[in-house]
């Protein structure tokens, strides 16, 4: 760590301003994951059938879930240009921007005309539309997690930061509560306007989350930092040569999160309710399902944070995905058993004892690994490269082998539990360091912009 960096120096937040900016992270991430995940469900139940009508269903199915790639494609690049934001000109002006152009994207995504209507150009829309939003969760999801670390004392970073995690848990279960709620039409009224409803209550709920953002206060680190300064036009003011010139932190968190990716935006999101779908569950009910295990499994994210307080971030986020290595099997069997009761216990088990324990942690895991003034951009970039590869992807390699098995498993328990393995060895070859204590305050009036 810098000198900055040090324990008489660094400021942190009075208790009431750090309730205030936990929450703002965790409604704010809540709307964003809303926005995102909406997508990733949509994609999984309702897209192949309205913007790939011409092609065969299994076809349609992996067109329909090669589009998510084009998101989490674009958010290293979100990572990227919010990072640089973030780093030089304050963590909340990034998280501002991010929060409008999303809900913008995500309001027009309800607005597409599907193939039937313009042909193949409605895919291209649905593409661009898709792109913006990566970008914009690319950006985000640094600053929110930043914000809620770095305005915590020492002893309860990893608490304060899981706020995040169960607001990506949050938006899920909004999202996915609203689709499902509306999948109760009738089929033919539900894929050609029910399914575009959640998408349009977006704007509603973007005027909310921007009206907390800019209420709250800005990094006291970030502010430390200023406070102290930097040489103009020095190489190492530039956030993304600061992280490139030490590399192994950087590829070591990249290695060690494209495993959870796999599993929540593969196995627990996309891929598991299609699979769940084809072996006979209607939609109404695998969004149900997801629905409640993303309810249940909230309070399991600050829980797992704060065990990583006093047990330390690595132990957590190894013993899930050794949890993952052990139940990848027993999951696919309850999900594709096409019985309610069994799938809705293995997405519970996945959600609330896997997942979200790794990703609850990993937000106070990522931002240890980088200094103050390069700490956006390297968490950020890290943690969406891993994103692209493990979730982007993730899910249409997992339809294409279970395409190319007719409906076997093997090659799909291999992808898994192999990129598992890769990660869990990631973590253990990471550096196991905190940031010093806190000391001083900073004031929501000295922070606001």
């Amino acid at each position: 760590m810098s000198s900055t960096e040090s324990a008489n120096d660094v400021t942190s937040s009075t208790s009431k301003e750090l309730r205030r900016v936990v929450l703002s992270s965790y409604l704010g991430t809540a709307l964003e994951n809303y926005d995102f995940l909406l997508y990733v469900t949509a994609a999984s139940l309702v897209f192949g059938k309205v913007f790939f009508s011409g092609l065969p269903p299994v076809a349609a199915t992996i067109a329909s879930l090669g589009t998510l790639g084009a998101g989490y494609l674009s958010r290293p690049l979100g990572a990227l240009i919010f990072g640089y934001v973030g780093d030089r000109f304050g963590r909340k002006p990034a998280l501002v921007w991010t929060l409008i152009i999303m809900g913008a994207a995500t309001t027009l995504t309800g607005l597409l005309p599907t193939s039937q209507q313009v042909g193949a150009l409605a895919p291209i829309l649905l593409v661009t539309v898709r792109v913006v939003q990566g970008i914009c969760v690319g950006g985000e999801w640094g600053g929110a997690a930043l914000m809620a670390f770095e305005h915590a004392p020492e002893r309860h970073r990893g608490f304060a930061a899981s706020f995040v995690n169960a607001g990506q848990v949050s938006g899920t279960a909004l999202g996915v509560g609203l689709l499902a709620l509306f999948s109760l039409l009738p089929d033919e009224q539900f894929m050609s306007w029910g399914w575009r409803i959640p998408f349009l209550l977006s704007a509603v709920l973007v005027g909310v989350g921007l009206w907390i953002r800019l209420g709250i206060a800005e990094s006291p680190l970030f502010i430390d930092q200023q406070r102290n300064g930097r040489g103009a036009g020095d190489v190492e003011d530039v956030p993304l040569w600061s992280v490139l010139r030490r590399p192994k932190s950087f590829l070591l968190i990249l290695f060690a999160l494209l495993g959870p990716f796999l599993l929540t935006a593969g196995i627990g999101s996309s891929f598991g309710l299609a699979y769940a779908r084809q072996n006979g569950l209607d939609a109404s009910a695998v969004l149900g399902i997801t629905f409640v295990a993303s309810v249940v499994c909230i309070p399991f994210a600050p829980l797992a944070g704060a065990l990583s307080d006093r047990y330390g971030r690595r132990g957590i986020m190894i013993g899930g995905l050794v949890g993952a290595i052990v139940f990848i099997y027993p999951f696919l069997l309850m999900t594709g058993s096409g019985d309610t009761g069994p799938t809705l216990i293995a997405f519970i088990v996945l959600y609330a004892f896997i997942i979200t324990p790794i990703f609850a942690v990993s937000v106070a895991f990522l931002a240890e690994q980088f200094e103050t003034s390069s700490r956006y951009t390297g968490a950020s970039l890290g943690f969406q490269l891993a994103s692209t590869v493990g979730g982007g992807f993730g899910p249409a390699a997992l339809a294409s082998l279970l395409a190319v098995q007719n409906g076997g498993i093997g090659l799909i328990l291999v992808l898994v539990i192999g990129t598992c393995l890769l990660s869990v060895l990631a973590i253990i070859l990471t550096s196991s360091r905190r940031l010093p204590a806190t000391s001083g305050v900073v004031t929501a009036q000295e922070g606001a912009s």
